[in-house]
């Protein structure tokens, strides 16, 4: 049955980011007649913004909610009457999470234990948590924190009990044009005719807002509960970026930050061995189910990959060119500059 969010009320932590903002437009314009949409988050100059862009008045369905994922009691109180869950709140800048460590794991491990807790003490039905590529085999403490965060959330399908609910993550790389990534700010750099290049060898994956909100509503629609699912997409030179935003700048390379990598991963050789391929999606499946593999595997038409496969932004097999690069920023990147 074809996913119905009319009569549904729905959460979203973090709720005011890149993807809460496109989340919500695209559901209120699919689903009109939703009967709640929650925005759950911490910071009211951005609740204050968004409802100028989603006003109660003309979407009846809107509501705002102040309040931190580290606060359980906010947060249940939050999930009353709330049927689906997308956990999209997390600390997320590197650099920052290296310098605020305590911080962070507060709020991408305690915050995800609270969503879990909540949900089970209420009569949610499925919570969606948004993961990242940096929870595959981490190097800093982001990555970590949501490594951790996934399997809390794969975990919980273990202790629900005999109640009507069910844990599943996505993963995806880089969101295009997402607060803090690196097309707004090569885009901002122009200006000053320098970009800063990490690495001249670094290479990311590659998705789309719509992308990653496509793929939300996807695990919504078919997860049974464990699931870990990872879109094939493209990856991009970081170098290639910067051509197709600012060909007439000098690039400087200043180096790589702490808790960086080159290449970003999804898939390990380790995951490999309960790695499926679902058509446009992989799928990492829990070690503990609660439902039949084989009828898993008969659903979804699932093929087992190959053992030591691996998903690696600097070996994948699709790759955006300058000018592909050059019609995504034009298309999907909220910007003030004109491209070459």
């Amino acid at each position: 049955m074809a996913l119905d969010l009319n009569g549904k009320s729905l959460l979203i932590t973090g709720g005011t980011g890149s993807f809460g903002k496109a989340f919500t437009k695209y559901v209120l314009d699919k689903w009109p007649e939703i009967n709640r949409l929650v925005i759950f988050s911490r910071d009211e100059q951005k609740q204050y913004q968004m409802a100028f862009e989603f006003p109660e008045v003309t979407y009846p369905a809107m509501r705002y909610f102040i309040g931190d994922v580290r606060d359980f009691e906010r947060l249940k109180r939050a999930c009353n009457g709330i049927d689906y869950i997308i956990h999209a709140a997390a600390m997320k800048h590197v650099h920052i999470a290296e310098y605020n460590p305590d911080e962070c794991v507060k709020t991408n491990i305690g915050g995800a234990e609270n969503v879990i807790r909540a949900a089970l003490e209420t009569q949610v039905e499925k919570v969606i948590a948004l993961s990242t590529d940096k929870a595959c085999a981490p190097i800093n403490l982001y990555g970590a924190t949501k490594l951790t965060s996934d399997k809390l959330f794969i975990a919980a399908n273990n202790i629900r009990g005999n109640k009507k609910i069910s844990f599943s993550v996505v993963r995806y790389g880089n969101v295009m044009g997402s607060n803090g990534s690196v097309m707004p700010f090569f885009l901002k750099m122009k200006e000053k005719g320098i970009i800063p290049i990490t690495d001249p060898n670094m290479t990311r994956f590659n998705i789309s807002l719509t992308e990653g909100v496509e793929m939300v509503l996807h695990a919504l629609e078919t997860t049974w509960g464990g699931e870990l699912l990872v879109p094939k997409i493209p990856s991009y030179r970081i170098t290639e970026v910067a051509e197709a935003i600012a060909p007439e700048c000098q690039k400087e390379i200043i180096g790589i930050r702490a808790g960086e990598k080159v290449h970003e991963e999804m898939i390990t050789s380790s995951d490999s061995f309960t790695t499926y391929d679902l058509g446009k999606y992989y799928v990492i499946l829990p070690q503990t189910r609660s439902w039949d593999l084989e009828e898993f595997i008969r659903h979804f038409n699932a093929k087992n990959v190959t053992q030591g496969f691996t998903y690696n932004s600097g070996t994948n097999s699709e790759w955006l060119t300058v000018s592909d690069l050059r019609k995504l920023i034009r298309d999907h990147v909220d910007n003030k500059f004109d491209l070459v």
